[in-house]
């Protein structure tokens, strides 16, 4: 047995491990609460062979590809010492994996349809489209420059709890000034950006990056890009309501 296949082996049985508290809650209460037997065992057995694989070959994916890539690119252009450089990847990494983010891509599609519904945008397709892709890039260039800013406290050594108190300050200010109609979303927009794709490879960012400069400690400096990449998008997505 090679050592792929073990490690896969290996991580499939975390996989399984992670999802049985979730299997023994649902058969617990349909089984002695709700008294009632399982609807299509077949179908579900195999939902939950496909979740196991999934999630196996995703973790397995993450260890193998995209945390040392990421990792050696912050590490790359640390030693390169260029600023410019470091800024424009942090920013296009930030904007390319959340305007690639299924569950972005789904909140604002929903959020086109109530917003057609309730009156805000006109119901044709095309004000649908623009209302919903408007929402998705406006959360990209936010976490964008959530990275960005996250980078640049890295280098700089800045504490990361005033940067996060002020910025849910700001959320809080903004939230009594912006359409109401927006604000569940902003919330939801700061969560569903730090999903699949982005939290892979921006975490790696941080932790490479605070791994190669000289007095940062990864585990203090390394983390906390996530924090910024789900907070900002709560400003600019309130921000964009109020200018639509």
């Amino acid at each position: 047995m090679t050592d792929t296949l073990k490690k896969l082996l290996l991580a499939m049985l975390g996989s399984l491990r992670d999802l049985l508290p979730i299997i023994l809650v649902i058969v617990f209460f349909q089984f002695f609460v709700l008294q009632q037997p399982l609807p299509n065992i077949g179908q579900i057995l195999l939902g939950v062979l496909f979740v196991v694989l999934g999630l196996t070959f995703f973790i397995y994916g993450l260890e193998q590809g995209l945390f040392p890539i990421g990792e050696s690119m912050a590490t790359a252009f640390a030693r390169k010492g260029s600023l410019f450089w470091l800024i424009v990847f942090a920013f296009s990494l930030g904007f390319g994996t959340t305007v690639a983010e299924p569950a972005l891509i789904a909140v604002a599609a929903e959020a086109s349809e109530i917003a057609a519904t309730g009156g805000m945008i006109d119901t044709a397709a095309a004000a649908k489209k623009s209302y919903a892709n408007g929402l998705r890039y406006t959360v990209a260039l936010s976490v964008g420059l959530a990275i960005v800013i996250g980078v640049i406290r890295i280098l700089k050594g800045w504490p990361v709890q005033w940067l996060i108190i002020g910025g849910y300050i700001l959320v809080v200010i903004m939230t009594m000034f912006a359409p109401k109609e927006i604000i569940g979303i902003a919330y939801d927009s700061g969560g569903v950006t730090t999903s699949t794709i982005t939290v892979p490879l921006v975490t790696a960012l941080g932790v490479g990056l605070a791994s190669s400069i000289r007095g940062r400690n990864p585990m203090i400096d390394g983390f906390g890009l996530i924090a910024f990449a789900s907070l900002t998008p709560m400003v600019f997505v309130m921000a964009y309501g109020m200018m639509i």
